[in-house]
């Protein structure tokens, strides 16, 4: 039986991807080297052979080197792949035309991928259906309810990064739709309980689940956090609670607006330094097969291979011209569609380098982020390191890019664990990294602190195990970090001994107090204040199971350790003092307050920045207008120290934190602060204390 056949005119080069309109849909795609190209048309998702085939011609359908085609009256629902040929000298010029293999439009807005396999894909021979597609999507008029992005202060945001699926896949979530963007809306009064101010979600542009070593896929598993994305424009199909519908837009959008409502911005981590196209090894999805010179850096010895700055086997050519617009543009859809208030780089130092490979500070997409109309009031946060050795914390190209803060997170580490002679840096690090952001004119804002984050131990894990135990991803314990800079408190993994678990509670609680106390944004990795564990695992990236999930038993069983937090949260919040704009100078806002820090060690004005053996610290933080001063007191050391306290005139120390203490003592309101009789505090072992000053 023959099916359909749509009428077809040359349409326009202009905007690329399947534009839908009552008369029909155009469609245009990228390839400048390419000398054929055929568009595939499929009834709908599980439709095995294309019901047309549509043969552009080069000279009717090609206008520079965009390709284009109008199909009248095609319906909404349709999906679509394209076919490309070209000429065949990979090694000299690096081009990878193959006109057997579908290929997925680099700007679909929604993405199927029920047929899709990648080994397949891989091998020699005709793709036979067994390709991702873009779908034709009618975007209708949105009701918003008025909703726009954000702007929260940046030096007032706490961030939690989460995964969409992994907070809400568990069984003991009780959400509608587990594992979706659905199901993350029905936890928005948990979040609003915690008093996080912002969610950093892992990637959710679309991405290749199968990516991942063949030894990790014979054991069942698949690539979880996303870190491997084909399709830029597009919500990734598998957080919907259809994943062949036409609703993936709708039901993103919904997310970001419920979470708006709820006054939680929505920061998107976003993969730019490579795709799930891998090495030469990978399959063809889009890229490759359209413009792979281009696209990404390749030898120049030998072009048929890809350098590989990443370690996810490609690099992406993020200064080549046409890919940093595509870059941009696909920022730019994301807040002017999406609504999205920030964006998290992941592996940033990648778009730092030039079409050669080398360090570029005036790299082109870098300044073009910066300087868009668009993106002018949306957050920009560089992973500022890649695989490749080029570590620029402190350097990221730009001016308003923060940066995650690595010399935060391993200073941090080492100072809780008890390393000897970390507490110069400690105090640096605490004030928000002046040596990093000061001399060139940036704010304690532009870093991101951090103590945990996805990639590597949870907080628990942190204080639970020396070494990474990652056996289960199926790569013989050799993926991960080595290097933790973690401490077990005396006992490897899982224990039931009392004095090992009461010691782990009380590390985990310090991190988590200076991580809320210091200077800069504070991020919190979700499930660290009910204290998750993965058991060791510090590479969960293909553990899509009970290992990654939130388990959401833990909300009760370890109640005391979220109310610390949250009231930890909530203690920063009251104090402006802990959220200057700028850094610290020594100095007194007003004649008759404090200084905005003063720094002492167990005697006043004496710290002890010269004793590698010292592993401690305490200062004065001078209040502005009706706050209280606050006097903080971090003692690391394996013994209880005597502090002497400074005078406060009209005013007395109350007690308001001690990590030392079994909860609800560890953290105390305003009102059931014990005041401090003496002119000392006796403060425990490995525990921060924190007094307010009260008249």
């Amino acid at each position: 039986m023959t099916m359909e056949q749509y009428p077809v005119n040359p349409g326009r080069r202009y905007p690329p991807g399947a534009t839908f309109s009552a008369r029909g849909t155009n469609f245009c795609i990228f390839s400048r080297q390419a000398t054929t190209m055929e568009l595939l048309l499929y009834r709908g998702p599980e439709s095995l052979q294309p019901f047309q085939v549509i043969t552009l011609d080069p000279h009717e359908n090609r206008t520079f080197f965009f390709w284009h085609v109008f199909v009248e009256g095609l319906p909404a629902g349709t999906c679509y792949t394209w076919r490309a040929d070209g000429p065949d000298d990979t090694r000299l010029s690096g081009n990878r035309f193959n006109r057997e293999k579908e290929l997925l439009d680099p700007w679909a807005k929604t993405v199927v991928d029920n047929l899709w396999d990648r080994r397949r894909t891989c091998r020699p021979g005709p793709s036979n259906g067994h390709s991702m597609r873009a779908m034709v999507v009618k975007v209708d008029d949105y009701d918003w309810e008025g909703d726009t992005p954000l702007h929260h202060s940046p030096e007032k945001t706490i961030i939690y990064e989460l995964h969409v699926a992994g907070f809400t896949r568990h069984q003991s979530s009780g959400v509608s739709h587990p594992g979706t963007y659905s199901g993350l809306i029905e936890k928005i009064p948990y979040l609003k309980e915690l008093g996080i101010t912002a969610v950093e979600l892992l990637p959710v542009m679309a991405f290749d689940e199968q990516d991942l070593p063949e030894s990790s896929r014979r054991l069942g598993l698949k690539n979880f956090w996303g870190y491997s994305t084909h399709s830029f424009y597009s919500p990734h199909p598998h957080y919907c609670t259809n994943p062949l519908a036409d609703n993936h837009i709708r039901e993103f959008r919904d997310m970001v607006k419920a979470l708006h409502k709820a006054d939680i911005a929505v920061i998107l981590d976003v993969v730019f330094n490579h795709t799930a196209e891998g090495n030469e090894d990978g399959p063809l999805i889009n890229f490759k097969g359209l413009a792979n010179s281009g696209f990404y850096h390749l030898e120049p010895h030998d072009r048929r291979l890809y350098r590989d700055y990443t370690g996810c086997g490609n690099s992406v050519n993020c200064n080549h011209p046409l890919v940093a617009r595509f870059i941009v543009y696909s920022l730019e859809y994301w807040v002017r569609e999406m609504h999205i208030d920030a964006f998290r780089f992941d592996l940033a130092s990648v778009l730092a380098r030039g079409m050669d490979g080398r360090p570029d500070y005036y790299a082109p997409v870098i300044w073009s982020i910066e300087f868009s109309g668009i993106l002018a009031r949306t957050g920009l946060i560089a992973e500022a390191w890649d695989a490749g050795g080029l570590y620029q914390v402190g350097g990221f190209p730009g001016f308003r890019w923060a940066e995650w803060n690595g010399r935060y997170r391993d200073v941090v580490r080492e100072f809780v664990r008890g390393d000897k002679g970390t507490a110069a840096e400690m105090a640096t690090r605490y004030c928000g990294s002046s040596d990093l952001y000061e001399s060139s004119g940036r704010l304690p804002s532009n870093s991101i602190n951090f103590v945990t984050c996805h990639d590597g131990f949870t907080l628990w894990d942190l204080v639970s195990y020396n070494e990474k135990h990652n056996r289960a991803n199926g790569e013989n314990n050799r993926d991960g970090c080595n290097d933790n800079l973690s401490w077990n408190c005396g006992h490897e993994g899982e224990t039931t001994d009392g004095s090992v678990l009461a010691l782990r509670r009380r590390q985990a609680r310090n991190f988590m107090a200076i991580l809320l106390l210091s200077h800069g944004v504070p991020m919190l990795l979700c499930g660290d204040e009910v204290l998750r564990s993965q058991r060791g695992n510090n590479n969960c990236y293909c553990q899509d199971n009970e290992l990654s999930w939130f388990d959401w038993t833990l909300v009760e069983k370890n109640r005391e350790m979220f109310r610390f937090i949250r009231e930890m949260i909530a203690f920063r919040k009251r104090h402006p003092c802990l959220m200057r704009r700028r850094f610290f100078t020594g100095s007194r806002q007003k004649s008759d307050r404090l200084p905005d820090i003063t720094w002492h060690g167990r005697r006043l004005q004496q710290p002890a920045w010269n004793d590698p053996k010292a592993n401690l610290l305490a200062f004065t933080l001078g209040g502005s207008g009706d706050e209280e001063d606050l006097h903080i007191i971090f003692n690391m050391t394996n013994r209880a120290q005597t502090f002497a306290l400074p005078d406060v005139p009209g005013r007395t120390w109350h007690q308001a934190i001690d990590t030392g203490a079994p909860g609800p003592d560890d953290i105390r309101l305003p009102a059931d602060q014990r005041r401090c009789e003496e002119k000392f505090c006796k403060v425990k072992a490995r525990s921060v204390v924190v007094l307010e000053s009260r008249g």
